[in-house]
């Protein structure tokens, strides 16, 4: 993996935090969430592609496109997740 490479991935997953969370609003908080989710997401769906030796939109020795599917897949999930709540007694 090339420095290129990780801040360009770096910079994608950034990007799709922040434009979920400028879709779903919220607070400060949601952000900092929803920009952990989509880093994850990302590094997880790459690291993933890379061992299955899967090539679906690759640039480079990034894998663009598995990753940015994880990442939109652990973006939905945690704002599902984050939906809901405790009842209390």
């Amino acid at each position: 993996m090339t420095l290129p490479a990780f801040l360009f991935g770096f910079l994608l997953s950034t990007l799709y935090g922040a434009v979920f969370h400028l879709w779903r609003g919220g607070n400060a908080g949601r952000l900092l969430l929803y920009l952990l989710l989509g880093w994850s997401g990302f590094w997880v769906g790459h690291i993933a592609a890379n061992q299955l030796g899967w090539t679906f939109l690759s640039l480079g020795p990034l894998h663009v496109g598995f990753a940015s599917i994880c990442s939109f897949i652990f973006l939905g999930l945690g704002y599902w997740l984050s939906l809901l709540e405790v009842e209390r007694q």
